[in-house]
């Protein structure tokens, strides 16, 4: 190695500081910024009055391994059910904290309702839609106390879609009188921001402390979002919800989340997310929690589930058999985790790859904790197996996927039930 070159090492991310925030639910406290893990969040999509709906599915996306759930809380009917889901939820076992989504008339129903208000661990205020003229700072104070008074923290969540439009003309004004006006996106930029961060120093003056608080300022485009998170982080040490809102569905929705918050994320920026996914007919709401967990286990940030490295396939792969199995593989991985996260500390940072052919089957296989390597077109019809970068023995016949799953369970066993 020439003396003036340093060696290439992988690239670290350093958190941004910010105030921690503790979201409670009995003895299950999760909390978002202070260098704590990234948390992973969703929202319910039911009607929240439906009690029994709302639970199954609030159920579901916890189970999936979102950490807090939020739900929406828009008439009294709704008000009325967070009690009883909040109640069928921790009879069943499942203690994850309850975020409250309040617009337009949240004022009303957390003072109406003390019982909605005690048994959410969180509410979310959107500033643009508390109340217009004189009502807004009345209507948000109400919010802000009744979180004061049962010492929960709130979400200012500021959005592209509802900003504050008298803050929004205000700060129009001021740059129509700048001698070089700024470009109308960026007072929009500034608008988002100022709104989060006034809003916030609001609730603090109102007696809400400064780790009560999180805010998030959401947009749908990409740039536009890293932009604005930008700008917020620098101007502030609150804690900071990520999500890109309205991102659409599918393979669209998908990307755009993450090429907005992997950017933010690596610049150390964000203290939990959320993939705001439109579900396709008949497509389970986990998925929004499954792409952010993915998200930030292969950005290296946390760990949730051992995940499948596979190849894409080439001409050399004319069969399916690698596609399946690595499908199969990836979804026994994921049906396996919560009983192996009780039994087997450490499995969800195991490696498995399943590769097509023998071009970089076996180096691959190799290189992860266990690997597979199946034949490519005109490849001996043998399967190597490899564990920690040895092969250990060859499959053939029609039940491969049924032998490479014992051989994962019993390498769990051994690794991580023994101290191996």
């Amino acid at each position: 190695m020439n003396a003036q070159m340093k060696p290439v090492t992988a690239a670290s991310i350093i958190r941004k500081q910010t105030y921690g925030v503790a979201v409670k639910n009995g003895n299950n406290a999760v909390c978002i910024g202070n260098n704590a893990p990234v948390v992973v969040q969703s929202m319910t999509n039911t009607d929240t009055s439906d009690i029994e709906a709302t639970v199954v599915q609030v159920r579901e996306l916890a189970k999936a391994g979102s950490e807090l759930v939020r739900v929406t809380v828009n008439t009294p009917e709704a008000a009325k059910a967070i009690p009883a889901i909040r109640e069928q939820l921790d009879q069943s076992g499942c203690d994850v904290p309850l975020v409250g989504d309040f617009h337009y008339n949240g004022h009303l129903l957390l003072t109406q309702f003390p019982e909605c208000a005690q048994a959410l661990s969180k509410s979310r205020i959107n500033p643009g839609n508390v109340g217009q003229g004189a009502k807004r700072d009345v209507h948000f104070a109400e919010m802000i106390s009744v979180a004061c008074r049962y010492d929960k923290p709130v979400r200012i969540g500021v959005n592209w879609g509802s900003l504050d439009q008298g803050l929004l003309e205000r700060l129009m004004d001021e740059n129509s009188r700048r001698m070089d006006p700024w470009p109308v996106k960026s007072v929009m930029y500034e608008a988002l921001v100022s709104s989060a961060i006034e809003s916030a120093d609001k609730a603090v003056e109102l007696g809400l402390p400064k780790d009560h608080i999180v805010l998030s300022c959401k947009v749908s485009d990409v740039q536009d979002l890293v932009a604005v998170y930008r700008e917020l982080s620098c101007r502030c040490q609150y804690a900071l919800h990520l999500g890109l809102t309205e991102a659409g569905g599918g393979s669209k929705g998908i990307v755009a989340s993450v090429a907005a918050l992997s950017v933010l994320l690596q610049e150390g920026i964000g203290d939990t997310i959320r993939i705001s996914l439109t579900p396709g007919p008949g497509e389970a709401r986990t998925r929004e929690v499954i792409v952010a967990q993915e998200l930030l286990q292969t950005m290296g940030m946390r760990s949730f589930v051992p995940l499948v490295v596979s190849c894409p396939g080439c001409g050399r792969t004319s069969s399916d058999l690698f596609q399946k199995l690595a499908a199969h593989t990836q979804d026994f991985l994921r049906e396996q985790m919560p009983f192996w996260k009780r039994r087997f500390p450490g499995v969800e940072k195991m490696s498995v790859a399943v590769m097509g052919c023998i071009v970089n089957g076996p180096g691959e296989s190799r290189h992860a904790n266990i690997g597979i390597s199946l034949p490519g077109s005109g490849e001996s019809p043998a399967v190597p197996v490899f564990v920690d970068g040895r092969k250990v023995t060859t499959l053939r016949g029609d039940n491969i996927a049924g032998q490479f799953q014992e051989i994962i369970l019993e390498y769990v066993e051994t690794r991580y039930g023994n101290g191996y």
